[in-house]
């Protein structure tokens, strides 16, 4: 059988015979090319109205198809070049939250096996929240090894933001076991690790371990957003996440800062002055 759906070769004279209700329902059980691609070929020799835009349709969705296969290829592309070098186990890493008044700046470091099953596989801010969800889930049950790291509020006021996203990562790598050969990072350059790294400009969206990692991290510190909304409800963290929305700078205005507020950025510090 072919993977992806029903079986077509040795078929295609019974299509006739079956409605196109049901020839719809058979091509959207297909999600791979060449039988996408079989199908069509198939409906252009059936002269029933609606057969030609189905046949369509099916090639729209294998030229999609095709399309994803070939950004998927060019995220490993990185780690082939490394490969080819020798190096065995290579870490993406990213961090996520240095925008927000509130809450913790998380990074994740993520190891991927040879060939991950991870349809979709994007940067954390191109995908929607269930499919980040989905994504994260399959990441953590795939990957050779996971970590995340995490620079909290007080952190950030001391260190400043740049040096707390850095300090994450570094937490994360670390963290790892087994260590990794090496490790492309997310347009940074992390201090303090003795593991060979390569810093890549917008790396989530041109490296499959970074857009893992963003993913991870993003999964990650939304769910502690989540945690610290119901300990401050004023604030609204569960929506913006801690970001400067409109309803948070008014709560801000109106109650404060709180605790996990990063008292060294502007809005935060000119609340805690009022």
């Amino acid at each position: 059988a072919r993977p992806g759906g029903t079986p077509i070769s040795g078929r295609v004279s019974r299509l006739g015979r079956e409605s196109l209700a049901a020839l719809r329902a058979r091509a959207a059980a297909l999600d791979t090319e060449p039988a996408l691609v079989e199908l069509a070929e198939a409906l252009r020799r059936d002269s029933r109205a609606g057969a030609k835009a189905l046949a369509d349709r099916c090639e729209r969705r294998a030229g999609a198809l095709g399309k994803e296969r070939a950004r998927l290829a060019l995220l490993f592309a990185y780690r082939r070049q490394l490969r080819e070098r020798g190096v065995r186990l290579v870490a993406g890493v990213d961090e996520v939250g240095v925008g927000p008044l509130a809450g913790p700046v998380v990074a994740a470091a993520v190891v991927l096996p040879d060939e991950p099953e991870l349809p979709g596989l994007n940067d954390s801010k191109k995908l929607s929240r269930a499919k980040r969800e989905r994504l994260a889930e399959a990441i953590r049950c795939q990957a050779v090894d996971w970590k995340v790291g995490v620079a909290w509020p007080g952190e950030i006021d001391r260190l400043n933001i740049y040096h707390a996203s850095l300090l994450a990562m570094r937490r994360a790598v670390e963290a790892l076991s087994p260590h990794p050969d090496h490790v492309l990072v997310d347009a940074r350059t992390i201090p303090g690790i003795r593991t060979p790294q390569t810093p890549l400009v917008r790396g989530d969206s041109r490296d499959a371990s970074i857009a893992a990692a963003s993913i991870v991290a993003k999964v990650h510190r939304d769910a502690i957003m989540l945690q610290l909304d119901a300990r401050f409800p004023a604030y609204g963290f569960a929506r913006n996440m801690g970001y400067p929305t409109p309803q948070h700078m008014e709560a801000l205005e109106r109650v404060g800062a709180s605790v996990v507020h990063r008292r060294s950025f502007a809005p935060v510090a000119r609340a805690a002055r009022a």
